[in-house]
């Protein structure tokens, strides 16, 4: 799945004349040393010289006849210098130039897979390993040939979603005896999760959302639920103690999206609404991330500690996106507005920092307009990420007639410009702005992920390069371009086209436990692209390629055609790219 396209060697006939020469040299110099010998026996000399002429002609005969059948028998036989073979070997000429720099060589078609790299303190990157840092990408053996549904790390567990739906653990924060990855959930049809301190939420297909303790020993210990099943009249305990969340759902109305924190945890539903839910069993949310005014440990309402509370403030808008950082979530509405609330004790609320009241537990609309002078221009914000003290939203900037001027003057009207913009700590440069800052109240544009164009060969003119999405680490953070990622006008979904590239991959941020992928412990402020390691080499080998993830295609899972892609994630001190479904 890493970079560096594999140099195939070419044969053609200045090769094999070249081999043809060795062939029959040791042949000619025997002659040659007797024919120049002039002693007193020349005559047997010259007839053993004779001997070795004679033998020299016949190799030579032989090897001019192979070459003559190797010739046509590799002899293209349709009419020489066709355009559409001329056209072929120039475009993979062309490619070939192109994908030693720039395209992932396509292991995730033969080999599909989970790579990670960072802290491994707790057996989580390598379970059997007992190095604490893993500097480079290492394969995790169990996913070898596997897509994901989901992905999440922490620096003490990690957890993942299996093609059929089941939950995988591991790492010493689920065992502190067995650190490779179990099943434990199973038959729920699960297609996403989030981790809190010291506990999971999983969603499965039907809305159903799963709480269950990340440590093996609480989920043996815990009361287990019955369960029943497809034999009529007969029903069971199920294997792992978990808890069913209750959402107040309307008719037809079911979740739709997972985010956690900490402590917190929001869901999404496919109306719009959004419920907010403790998360933890260590401790309740204390920040404001729940997003209900007044709500603590002491004022919560009678019931479950993690009941479901529906943010009241989002009544008659409808968000279309949720995300969270350690303690504190944002939301994005269906006209573009953005929402923050909980922690912002570094500024990630998007709003001034009060010493009196380090955090908010209202959901707070951040005035997007403000950030673009001028009015010329209509901001409207596409997307949202957080993570540790962090918050990230992309924003398409349309240029509008701004006071005074003339629309005929303006040679950019209605253009779209993709800005990607963050506030909070960046103490460790992870806002991306190259900067150290240790707070960041006020939204700063990150300015290499912002006002990036592309030629499209199809639309035939410039357009912009959104961002895929962002993976918001602790302290480090990823993002994946949207890129072009096909050479022509008509892509194709299979990797075997040799005119198909990747989506650019770059990262930035935090780097005390090597989860940039650098190979260096220096932390990094400006997003910057990462080697992939060569194949066959070692890790301190020269690296040739930067790091891409491939887009979706078709590729074989045993016998099975498997449409997959390849997908970023930033967790705590730890990164991965997995193939997933």
């Amino acid at each position: 799945m890493w970079t560096s396209r594999a140099r195939q060697p070419v044969t053609n006939i200045v090769t094999v004349s070249r081999r043809l020469p060795r062939t029959t040299r040791p042949a000619i110099f025997p002659g040659r040393r007797g024919y120049a010998s002039n002693g007193p026996n020349a005559s047997e000399q010259s007839g053993s010289s004779s001997r070795w002429l004679k033998t020299s002609l016949g190799l030579a005969g032989t090897g001019a006849a192979a070459f003559l059948v190797y010739t046509y028998a590799t002899l293209d036989k349709n009419p020489a210098g066709s355009q559409a073979d001329k056209k072929a070997h120039t475009l993979s000429q062309a490619t070939e130039q192109l994908e030693s720099q720039y395209v992932q060589h396509k292991r995730s078609l033969k080999s599909p897979g989970v790579y990670v790299w960072g802290t491994n303190s707790y057996r989580v990157v390598d379970p059997n390993s007992k190095e604490t840092v893993i500097k480079s990408p290492r394969r995790i053996r169990y996913f070898d040939g596997q897509v994901l549904r989901d992905l999440k790390l922490s620096d003490k567990s990690g957890a993942a979603i299996a093609e059929n739906g089941d939950l995988i653990q591991w790492g010493k924060g689920y065992s502190e005896s067995e650190f490779k990855p179990t099943k434990t959930l199973t038959g729920k049809n699960l297609t996403s999760l989030c981790m809190s301190n010291d506990r999971i939420l999983a969603l499965s297909a039907d809305g159903s959302v799963y709480s269950l303790p990340i440590a093996k020993d609480d989920q043996q210990s815990g009361r287990k639920l019955k369960e029943s099943s497809w034999v009529p009249f007969w029903s069971g305990k199920s294997g792992v103690s978990y808890r069913l969340l209750q959402p107040s759902l309307k008719l037809g109305e079911k979740v739709t999206m997972l985010r956690g924190g900490l402590e917190h945890a929001l869901l999404l539903t496919n109306h719009g609404r959004v419920f907010s839910v403790a998360s933890s069993t260590e401790s309740y949310p204390s920040h404001g991330q729940l997003g209900i005014p007044g709500l603590t440990w002491a004022t919560r309402p009678k019931g479950p500690v993690d009941m479901c509370h529906e943010i009241e403030a989002f009544k008659g808008t409808k968000i279309t996106q949720i995300a969270t950082g350690d303690y504190h979530s944002l939301a994005l509405s269906k006209d573009g507005s953005l929402f923050t609330f909980g922690d912002n004790s570094f500024g990630q609320l998007g709003m001034a920092f009060d010493a009196a009241l380090p955090f908010s537990d209202t959901p707070t609309s951040v005035p997007i307009k403000n950030l673009y002078k001028g009015n010329m221009w209509f901001p409207k914000v596409t997307g949202i990420a957080a993570g540790g003290a962090n918050s990230f939203f992309t924003v398409d900037a349309r240029r509008i007639v701004g006071p005074g001027e003339n629309p005929s003057a303006i040679r950019d009207l209605d253009r779209i410009t993709a800005d990607t913009w963050t506030c909070g700590r960046g103490i460790w440069g992870a806002l991306g702005n190259g900067k150290w800052t240790h707070m960041q109240e006020a939204p700063t544009k990150v300015k290499s992920l912002s006002g990036l164009f592309e030629y499209d060969e199809r639309k035939k003119q410039l357009t912009p390069i959104h961002l895929r999405y962002l993976s918001v680490g602790t302290t480090h953070v990823s993002a994946v371009l949207d890129n072009n990622a096909h050479m022509d006008s008509s892509p194709s979904n299979s990797l075997n086209d040799a005119t198909n590239f990747g989506f650019d991959v770059l990262f930035w941020g935090g780097n005390e436990h090597f989860q940039l992928g650098t190979g260096r412990r220096s932390n990094q402020s400006k997003p910057t692209h990462i080697n992939a390691p060569p194949e066959g080499k070692g890790e301190l080998a020269e690296q040739e390629a930067r790091l891409q993830v491939m887009p979706r295609h078709k590729g074989k899972i045993g016998s099975r055609t498997v449409k997959m892609e390849q997908r970023v994630e930033c967790g705590r001190h730890i990164s991965a790219i997995y193939s997933s479904v």
